[in-house]
């Protein structure tokens, strides 16, 4: 759980928290671990207050159509979890996410924190669905609210 609130929590990140759960609800996805793509989805509407946006955004994923819903650079971002998800071998492929980040603008540190949600997801679907874990009888969409104090875990 500390990775977790470090790597989507940490008071250091510049990518908009929204976004980070975004790419956690699409890795999960990709991955079919109904479990994360529930409970963050749900984080996620709640961080974002808007219904409209939040339902545009579960489009946009479930279809893979970014274009009118994300900014290039957060398409981008996407493409590059779709692909270090379903094919972390893919060098190249990789490699050209990165790059095509970098020329819309998006700085180093924040393409690490986008390649650390993505892995850590990554790595969670696999606990998740390797375990049998369900929502049933969860509060869904809670998360640590203080991003300052690692230790502290109450939610928001």
């Amino acid at each position: 759980m500390a990775l977790y609130k470090y790597v989507l929590h940490h008071a250091a990140n510049t990518t908009p928290k929204w976004f980070l759960e975004t790419l956690g609800v699409y890795v999960s996805q990709l991955n079919d671990c109904a479990y994360c793509v529930d409970h963050h989805f749900s984080g996620l509407k709640r961080l974002l207050k808007d219904e409209a946006r939040a339902s545009a955004i579960r489009s946009a994923l479930q279809s893979g159509s970014f274009s009118g819903v994300f900014t290039d650079a957060e398409a981008i971002a996407l493409r590059y979890a779709d692909v270090l998800t379903r094919t972390p071998q893919a060098q190249d492929a990789l490699k050209s996410c990165v790059d095509a980040m970098r020329r819309a603008g998006v700085d180093d540190g924040q393409i690490l924190e986008v390649n650390q949600v993505v892995s850590y997801f990554n790595y969670a679907n696999r606990t998740v669905v390797g375990l049998g874990v369900t929502t049933d009888g969860d509060i869904l969409g809670l998360s640590p609210g203080n991003s300052e104090n690692p230790d502290d875990w109450s939610h928001a």
